[in-house]
């Protein structure tokens, strides 16, 4: 039988996403993909896999899924209420979805983004050398409802049952920037007094960009907006002509002309893209030494991954086939499940 994934019901913000398109800067497309790569990664670990496979991005909500054969599945980002034929499922965990049961996966309980990574990824045809919507330039679209995604094959039998402790990242918090090209363009008084300034996320805010609300006057750099029109990254904090930050994400522009005040370590993204709307974030200027330290700090993080996996206990309440164990010491050993499992 074919491998799929059926879309029953979708949230607003569902796409497929991998680890983008590198390259393209110059033909005005940016790389794209996940906005938390780092989840990406994450479920990659978790399903024992390689980190470039597609999987669905849910904005703020899941919606329900079926798979037409057993596929192993991971959950990982911002923590949604998922639940498998009416069992809560553990977040940050792999998991077997058989074939014809239905995965409902909720609104988000803390972050922005999750993310369900299935084994052997999304197998969609690659578009410019992959498989991930890129929405603001019209290379592929949201997941709608009656879709069936392809599941690609998985080359060995692996397990499930597996978790990983997450640092915490998803309610804002301090994050560390470097200078940019443009922030001389800033008066000494303007940089401190960003430092200083307690920022929380907007509502509004998408795949491009996040805007930071705070009180009191906006941002302005003694160049105005007369800044020549020059190369954007991720992670780069524009100033709009009103003065507000705004912290570019994943499918920002190729090039602007606002002046940016700074830009975020790659490292300390996911959690300006995991803050929810409200949430409170501080920025501080780092050397270029620190920088580099903690990128490298990232990686071997990164790459530690799959040493972190670590077998997942059932709950008591959960185990329908409690009486299939051996409880030798009777309610003894229940109470000692009980204790192991939460």
């Amino acid at each position: 039988m074919k491998r799929a994934l059926i879309v029953h019901r979708a949230g607003p913000g569902l796409s497929v996403q991998d680890d983008g398109r590198p390259g393209y800067l110059g033909f005005g497309l940016s790389r794209g993909g996940a906005v938390d790569r780092l989840a990406l990664v994450e479920g990659a670990a978790l399903l024992g896999q390689g980190e470039s496979l597609a999987a669905l991005e849910m904005a703020g909500m899941g919606g329900e899924f079926e798979a037409t054969c057993d596929v192993r599945i991971a959950l990982t980002g911002a923590p949604m209420r998922a639940s498998l034929g009416g069992v809560r499922l553990a977040w940050n965990a792999s998991h077997l979805l058989p074939a014809g049961a239905r995965l409902l996966i909720g609104g988000v309980e803390a972050g922005s983004y999750g993310y369900l990574h299935l084994g052997g990824g999304i197998d969609l045809p690659r578009i410019l050398g992959a498989r991930s919507a890129h929405l603001a330039s019209g290379l592929g679209r949201f997941v709608a409802a009656g879709s069936q995604l392809p599941v690609g094959e998985e080359s060995r039998a692996a397990l499930t049952g597996v978790c990983l402790a997450v640092a915490p990242r998803l309610d804002g918090g301090e994050i560390r920037v470097v200078p940019s090209l443009q922030t001389d363009f800033f008066a000494p008084s303007e940089r401190l007094r960003f430092e200083a300034t307690l920022f929380r996320r907007d509502a509004r805010g998408s795949r491009m960009g996040v805007r930071l609300i705070a009180d009191g006057p906006g941002f302005h750099s003694d160049a105005g907006l007369s800044v020549l029109s020059e190369v954007v990254v991720p992670g780069d904090i524009q100033i709009t002509g009103d003065g507000t930050p705004f912290v570019l994400l994943a499918e920002c522009q190729t090039t602007g002309g606002y002046p940016r005040l700074a830009s975020v370590l790659p490292c300390d993204l996911p959690r300006v893209v995991q803050a929810p709307a409200g949430a409170a974030l501080r920025f501080r200027f780092v050397t270029l030494e620190e920088a580099v330290a903690a990128e490298r700090q990232a990686e071997a993080h990164r790459k530690g991954l799959p040493a972190a996996l670590r077998p997942m206990v059932r709950n008591l309440h959960d185990m329908r086939d409690l009486l299939s164990y051996q409880l030798i010491s009777g309610v003894t050993a229940g109470d000692d499940i009980e204790r192991n499992a939460t």
